[in-house]
This record gives C-alpha cells, structure tokens and sequence, in this order.
C-alpha cells in the first residue's frame, strides 16, 4: 500500500479518531507564543504555563461542591463497607494516574492496603515505557477487567482525559456489564463527547455510569493531556479517595480542596520557586545541548518522577527506558532510579508494597480478542519479567556517566534521609555533574494521602520537563513537533499540527505527514514534513 493509500484510508476509515474539534485537542491561545516565552527566560516561560494551570481551579470550584463528586466519595465508601474494592482504569497518563492513586491509598491505609487497586492499559509496564497502540482496543481493558476477577461488589473509576479513549471505555462497558457500578472521568464536555463520539455517547447514556465533567478548557502544549488535564483527575480522584480513606478511620471528613489547591498554587508561583524550576530547566537544556544525560534518584515519590520521565517519550519522541539486555537500543535522556535498592526491589516500594501487575498474556489470547496479526504473531513483550529488566534501582550502570557531560539529581521533599543521601553521593561521584531538586512547598494543607504533596511534584515536574524540550526546540509555538505518532489518535493530532503549522488543509496535511512516514520511519515525521514545506 502506497502512503497515500494509507493517508487516504486513515482520513476515510478512522474518523472516529479525528477528535480535532475536542477542548482537549485544541491550541490554547494563552500560550500560542510559548516557544517564544522559553526563549525570552525559563521564569517566563513558566510563568505562561502557570497560566493555564490556573484553569484546574477554575474547574475545581465547580467540580466539589457538584452532586457528582459528592456520589463518588459516597460509592467509594459504600463499596469498602460491602467488602469491595475501588479500582480505577486508565491508559497513559491516567493509567499511570490509577497507579498513583493505588500506591497512595496504600501507603496511606495500609490495614486496608487491597481495597483499592488499579488497571493500567498494557498492564504496570506501561509504567515505565508505554506499550504502542493498545488503547486503540476495548477488548483488551475488558480483558484487564475479567482479569482482576472485578464483581459487582467493586466500583469502577474510569479516568480517561479525552473521554474517549476505546480500552478505558472498554472497562466501563465490561464491568457494568457484569452489573456493576462505574464512575468515568474526563476533561471535555459531556454533551459534546456524547453527539460527535459513539463510543463515548454509548458510555455517558449508560445507567450505571455516573459522569464526572472536568472540563478545563485547552491544554498549555496543545493536545498534550498529561498537562491540565491530568491535574485535573488527579486533584479530583485524590481528594474522593483521601475522603474516603478518612470515614474509613472514623476522621474528619470536611476540608476545602479548592481553596487548598489556591494555596498550592500560590506557593509555586512565588518567585523562589519559579527560580528553581528555571535553574533545573536550564541545567538540563545544558546537560542535553552537550550531549549528556540526566539520572534522578529518589526513593519517596518514584511514580511521580516515573510518570512524567515516561511521558516524555512519545511527547517529545525522546527513547525510552531501556532493558539491559538491549544495548542496541539508544540510551534514554533521562531516568529515575533508587540508589539504594535493586529494580525489583524498587518497583514494590514505588507501587506502595505490592509486585507489579503485568500482562502475560500469549498469541493466543490476543487472538481469542480478535487483536491485529501483528500483534497476534509478535505479542509485546510486557510482562513482570520484562519490567524488572529496567535498571531502575542501584545495579551497575556505568553507561548513565559515560559522556562526561552526565548529571546525577538527588530528588527529594524536604530533607533526605541519611541512607539516601549517602546511596546518592556514592553515585553521584562517577558523574561530571551532580546537583539537588527540593520539591517541598510552604503552607500545604495536610491529608493523610499528601495529596498536595504528589500535586506538587507533579505540576514542578510538568513544568521543567517541558520547559527543557520547548526550549531544545521540540515544540513550535505551543504544538508538540516532535510528537511521536503511535497510535490512532496521535496521528489525527499529528496531521492537525502540520495543518495549522504548514498553513494546509486537512486532507493535504495527511498526505504530507504520511508521505514523511514513508521516507524516513523513525524520524520526526511533523518536523520533517514543516520542514521538507519550509514552515519551521
């Protein structure tokens, strides 16, 4: 097949994945000129992205004092006192989202530590590396239903950014099949979800779905969901779950989150702070320019670091983590590791005291699902033993100080303990460079699961991740232009980019970007195509 074969099949055939005229998919004209903003400072360049986060305030003064968010906090309650758990689903950013939640609940209620579980799309080895495609396919989040032997005694909380994401969809659509109760969680309006998207529309008229609207409007990085959106839910969900880990310990169960979101945000927009994600974002566009890495250690707070340094894979089509027993593939930008425990060792402390939950699922269940051939006859290779191959905890791994140019972060809240520093400095002596990220804010409301706290790192992190690669030159204006194109959804983002960029129709557009494809796999097909068009 010919690219424009294939550009003409993907315009006529997958319209249910032109979701242009979604908020969420949209250019946010508050930031149109980001690229711009970077180049001026890394403080004014954050400064633009604060902007725009301002709108999950907006939305959380909505959202809490709604019936919606007072019947998930009550379902949630009801479910732990049936013997049920609450188990959220997401994919990408919200499945890593739902991994969260689960370890912070775990963490937080350990007498209760089971009651809440998550259902990663592609299972927890999309934690660290995402697994191409697979949100494309219900069947396989109904799969991962039936495989967590889900019973109507459990409650489903489906978060799914765009609000139609096909393996999210899939658990509602499973679980309440099996007579079960689901909350679905989103970021565009209902009623638009509900007249342009079949899928979508199937689930919001479903009677055992109860809908949370968490529309926020577009995202700082245009289509870039991991932003605004992913504050949202995790702002959202987290205060339901702190609320009802409260009742379950008989606590106070009042507090304002709005207003301690407010604070929050104040706190990270004090010049101080701003100061300090300016000189890490600087830092690491110098480490990167000279052809360095950047490795961060932690301990507390891993998903955090794991979830945004995962991100930035497809965001900005840099390589992902890589296994030890693939050397030939290009080592990652950047990493997070633990300098005092093995990779095993790490992921059951970050998942908050539980072994990871992966796929081991062959040709032949791929098949029972009616998956692609391709899929069928090279099944991923996603299990739990895959996963622990990521050198993710203290193992030796001589090739993250290898440049000479290579930077060692110790990340911590607050003060270090003792063993962690210790652990670090003996890294950080085989590195060129070492240096220190304190993501500790004054005057956070406390919870028992520190929500603020995770919010904190999160919404830092979202801001130095992409203030370095704005400022490396993989964003155009407020579009990802490096954006890898995955899946389904991401190629309609892609011909979009190259639209309104190269100033095209849309139907030229995909010609182009497909053409680009065709001539060179593997390399930035938007910035090739803008370029190959003379439009950068």
């Amino acid at each position: 097949m010919s690219y424009l074969d294939e550009a003409h099949e993907f315009e006529s055939r997958d319209t249910a994945f032109h979701l242009g005229f979604l908020p969420t998919e949209q250019s946010n004209p508050e930031t149109a000129h980001l690229d711009e903003a970077f180049r001026t400072s890394a403080a004014t360049g954050i400064r633009n992205l604060q902007r725009v986060d301002r709108s999950v305030l907006t939305m959380a003064e909505r959202v809490f004092p709604s019936p919606g968010f007072a019947a998930l906090v009550r379902a949630m309650g009801e479910a732990f006192r049936r013997g049920g758990r609450v188990v959220f689903s997401g994919c990408g950013a919200t499945g890593r989202l739902s991994i969260l939640l689960e370890a912070i609940w775990r963490e937080g209620c350990p007498e209760f530590a089971d009651r809440v579980q998550s259902i990663m799309t592609g299972g927890d080895f999309a934690l660290v590396k995402s697994v191409e495609s697979f949100e494309d396919y219900a069947v396989f989040g109904a799969r991962q239903v039936r495989d967590m032997k889900m019973t109507p005694d459990d409650l489903l909380v489906a978060i799914t950014e765009g609000g139609e994401t096909s393996s999210v969809l899939g658990t509602v659509k499973e679980f309440t099949g099996l007579g079960g109760r689901a909350f679905l969680l989103f970021n565009n309006p209902a009623a638009l979800l509900r007249e342009r998207l079949a899928r979508s529309r199937e689930a919001i008229d479903n009677p055992a779905v109860t809908v949370l609207d968490l529309s926020c409007g577009p995202m700082a990085i245009a289509g870039s969901t991991r932003m605004q959106a992913a504050s949202c839910e995790q702002l959202i969900a987290s205060a339901a779950l702190e609320l009802a880990a409260r009742e379950r310990y008989g606590e106070r169960t009042e507090m304002d989150f709005a207003a301690g979101f407010a604070r929050l945000l104040a706190a990270l927009e004090r010049g101080e702070t701003v100061a300090r994600m300016a000189d890490e974002i600087i830092r690491e566009e110098r480490t990167y320019a000279d052809g360095g890495r950047v490795t961060y250690y932690a301990d507390a707070y891993m998903l955090d670091l794991f979830t945004d340094t995962t991100e930035r894979s497809p965001t900005f089509m840099l390589p992902p983590f890589r296994k030890t027993d693939d050397p030939a593939a290009p080592e990652p930008w950047a990493l997070v590791r633990n300098p005092e425990r093995s990779a095993a060792e790490t992921f059951f402390r970050a998942l908050g005291g539980r072994g990871p939950r992966c796929l081991e699922w062959t040709g032949a269940d791929y098949a029972a699902m009616g998956a692609p051939d391709r899929i069928r006859t090279a099944p991923p290779r996603i299990s739990e033993a895959e996963l622990l191959k990521f050198p993710v905890g203290n193992e030796e791994l001589p090739s993250r100080w290898a440049t000479g140019h290579d930077t060692a972060v110790l990340f911590r809240m607050g003060e270090a303990e003792e063993t962690l520093r210790a652990a670090f400095d003996r890294e950080a002596a085989k590195f060129a460079a070492r240096a220190e990220f304190d993501a500790a804010l004054p005057d956070l409301p406390e919870t028992r699961l520190r929500v603020f706290e995770h919010l904190a790192v999160k919404l830092q992190w979202n801001n130095i991740s992409t203030g370095t690669m704005v400022r490396l030159g993989r964003v155009s204006g407020n579009w990802m232009s490096f954006v890898a194109i995955s899946n389904k959804k991401l190629i309609d983002r892609a011909v979009r980019l190259v639209a309104e960029l190269g100033k095209l129709d849309y139907h030229t557009a995909c010609e182009e970007l497909f053409r680009s494809v065709a001539e060179a796999p593997g390399e930035p097909a938007v910035r090739r195509t803008l370029a190959r068009l003379g439009r950068l």
